[in-house]
């Protein structure tokens, strides 16, 4: 058994990492996404399309369980990235967002970045706990934009200076 890593996404993980965001959605909840993802239109969103920083894949005995990217956005100061953060969560890999977040932090500072960027839905409780569990601030709320069926939850915006 090998422990828990994190290292810069390949392109044989497109197969499971697709598997678990798809996962995600469906149970609904967590993620703003709202319709699954074909392996290539998340390898263009988050993976290694134009607009990808850096993308990171959590690895537990050779199987990735989660991936956190960077990508840019037009809007945000020069220096910023908007950091997304998703894991397998049956079972848990307990540890895959830490480790995520250090290869992240590391590959953000050596581009030259300043801060990251997070938006998170306000009834997203694990996620608020982990991107305050690893040092973001709020900044601002978004007012429930609607979802699919009409529903409007919240988001919260949290940064992170690096």
């Amino acid at each position: 058994m090998t422990a828990l890593h994190a290292r810069a996404f390949q392109s044989g993980d497109t197969p499971a990492l697709t598997a678990i965001l798809n996962t995600i959605i469906a149970a609904g909840g967590t993620t703003g996404y709202e319709v699954p993802f074909t392996p290539e239109a998340l390898r263009l969103r988050h993976f290694d399309g134009a607009g990808v920083l850096c993308c990171h894949s959590a690895v537990l005995d050779d199987l990735p369980v989660g991936f956190q990217s960077l990508t840019a956005k037009p809007s945000l100061p020069v220096g910023w990235g908007v950091i997304a953060t998703f894991t397998r969560r049956d079972p848990p890999a307990k540890g895959a967002g830490r480790a995520l977040f250090a290869a992240t932090q590391a590959r953000a500072k050596a581009m030259g970045l300043t801060h990251l960027h997070a938006t998170i839905r306000a009834d997203n409780v694990p996620g608020l706990a982990y991107y305050a569990a690893i040092g973001f601030v709020d900044h601002a709320v978004i007012a429930g934009p609607p979802m699919r069926d009409g529903r409007r939850i919240d988001r919260v915006i949290r940064h992170f200076t690096l």
